[in-house]
């Protein structure tokens, strides 16, 4: 599951997503799938929040998994990113929207991809049984 957020550079806007926007994202993934959600986290400032530590608190079917502080071997969306922009090299977009719909459409065949995405988790080496 994935949401792209579009920055468009002006003054004051967000550069990433807020507690709200993840909130979201995590309410709309557990009602899609159904079931209980693990997510691997890096410390973003965001991600170590008290606003986030209650939003995860009052989720029971939601396990977070918080990295060590500097570590992007263990975190599979480096492998996703990479993979991504290997498949953006020569590529020219005129516009933002246009870049941003041609991510999308990249995001989603990787999605259809199972044997891809075990490949980011596997390379991680890390357990994902929640503990």
């Amino acid at each position: 599951m994935y949401r792209i957020r579009l920055r468009r550079g002006r003054k004051g806007e967000r550069k990433s997503f807020s507690e709200a926007d993840y909130a979201a994202l995590f309410d709309a993934a557990h009602q899609q799938l159904g079931g209980p959600l693990v997510v691997i986290w890096d410390n973003l400032n965001t991600h170590v929040s008290a606003a986030m530590r209650e939003l995860v608190e009052r989720r029971a079917w939601l396990t977070v998994i918080q990295l060590p502080a500097y570590a992007p071997e263990l975190n599979p969306v480096e492998g996703v990113w990479a993979h991504l922009k290997r498949s953006l090299v020569n590529l020219a977009k005129k516009t933002l929207n246009e870049l941003a719909r041609l991510v999308k459409t990249r995001l989603k065949r990787m999605q259809y991809r199972p044997a891809l995405i075990s490949g980011f988790i596997a390379k991680t080496g890390l357990d994902l049984e929640p503990p």
